[in-house]
């Protein structure tokens, strides 16, 4: 029997200590130059020395226009990279792997955050509600042109070259959680009338141009994504048309050669969101990997693993109360669960 315990071979990364991963989790840490700094080095190091086998870093933006969040690290400069290079050390040091979740917000932002630029997106309709970084309305944003979207391709190239130069294992493009890239996915969002707005294939064509320039570019073996097309936003949110977005995208990821793919459910109950997702994609004919979880026991990882839906395990809240969290795990300890001032701190 296969277990969350035992090494395994991800073709992104090579070979991992275990199947444990710790999700993306936006932390607010970085400097005023939005780079990465000593306290969240130790943050990640720490994970890693006390076992888990893949981290996958916090959203790293890939240019300023891409910002809307108060102090999270860029990926723009060379000393926004270069600052990454000792956590990169640390966490390779006890033979963990670490991935650059690479992010543009595209309308989740106000012009506080692009030094009073609009955000740009599918769209220029602003988002719904309060953006609790500055207890302000979203901002209004410009809807990309099609020559605008070339030039978030080339951001996304120029941060994924910065990233592995750094020795980053590989990159994860984050598509989910109604971030840029989703903004194209989502017809409740997109409503453009262009090549990129419309139709299934048009929605998908922004995702599926960049993957297949970053895998022909850097390989196959460098890239994941992360996706959330079913997920928990004050209720369960899915795209409406899933069947038909996951049928189009999972064709198109074999064809350029993807090989791992992140099912997001934004704090949701698996079972009734990625975990039903990864099975639709598993149908769809994807021997690729698949990290998922969000909080499952260990027998639930455990079933999901030896029924080949997921290969690789993902916990967010629990790895960051519990650094210890795999040996926790491991001899059946209690788990401390997420608190403010755990939430609030680089514990």
């Amino acid at each position: 029997m296969k277990n969350i315990f035992e090494k395994y071979t991800c073709p992104t990364v090579g070979m991992l200590k275990n199947r444990i991963v710790m999700s993306p989790m936006t932390r607010g840490f970085a400097d005023k130059d939005h780079c990465c700094t000593d306290l969240m080095c130790n943050y990640y190091a720490r994970r890693a020395k006390n076992g888990v086998g893949l981290i996958l870093t916090e959203g790293i933006v890939i240019n300023k226009s891409g910002d809307g969040y108060n102090n999270v690290p860029h990926i723009e400069t060379n000393k926004q990279a270069d600052s990454w290079k000792e956590t990169i050390r640390s966490v390779h040091k006890y033979s963990s792997k670490i991935v650059a979740q690479l992010w543009h917000c595209g309308r989740i932002s106000h012009p506080d955050y692009l030094d009073g630029n609009a955000p740009v997106s599918s769209t220029d309709k602003p988002a719904d509600g309060i953006n609790r970084q500055n207890n302000k309305s979203y901002g209004r944003p410009e809807a990309l042109t099609i020559d605008g979207i070339d030039k978030i391709i080339d951001m996304y190239v120029e941060s994924t070259n910065k990233a592995l130069k750094i020795g980053f294992d590989a990159v994860q493009i984050h598509m989910g959680h109604g971030y840029l890239i989703d903004q194209f996915f989502d017809d409740r969002v997109n409503d453009r009338t262009d090549a990129y707005g419309g139709s299934v294939e048009n929605r998908c064509r922004f995702a599926i141009d960049l993957i297949s320039e970053l895998v022909n570019i850097f390989g196959s073996e460098k890239i994941m994504i992360r996706i959330s097309p079913s997920r928990y936003m004050g209720e369960i949110y899915e795209w409406r048309d899933l069947d038909k977005m996951l049928e189009h995208l999972i064709y198109h990821f074999n064809r350029v050669g993807l090989k791992v793919i992140d099912i997001s459910c934004a704090n949701s109950i698996y079972h009734k969101t990625s975990g039903l997702v990864a099975r639709k994609i598993r149908d769809l004919g994807w021997n690729g990997v698949i990290l998922g979880g969000a909080s499952l026991s260990v027998d639930e990882a455990n079933y999901e693993i030896n029924h080949s839906i997921l290969n690789l395990v993902t916990w967010g809240r629990y790895i960051l109360a519990n650094p210890d969290f795999v040996q926790k795990v491991a001899n059946n300890e209690n788990l401390i669960n997420m608190s403010d001032e755990i939430r609030n701190s680089l514990y």
